[in-house]
């Protein structure tokens, strides 16, 4: 059950992104965004990632490493305007 609870918690986190991430690549308008909260949050998705490989936990390596890409496109947009 500690496993399901898991990938549903990674899943939900993850796919949240998802609409974010698609209306800032479709139209290029960051201006809502905070770079200092995208720039924060991406540094810490990628600790995750970190720490899931340190402790080889695959639920928390796959959200995060889907997150990271996702949360680092919209900044990467962000920081090219």
């Amino acid at each position: 059950m500690t496993e399901v609870i898991g990938y549903v918690a990674a899943f939900l986190t993850t796919l949240s992104f998802l609409p974010q991430a698609i209306q800032t690549l479709k139209t290029r308008d960051t201006s809502g965004i905070s770079l200092l909260m995208y720039s924060m949050f991406v540094v810490g998705v990628a600790l995750w990632l970190i720490y899931g490989l340190l402790i080889g936990n695959k639920v928390i390596v796959i959200a995060n490493s889907i997150t990271f890409f996702l949360s680092g496109a919209v900044l990467f947009v962000k920081l090219k305007k």
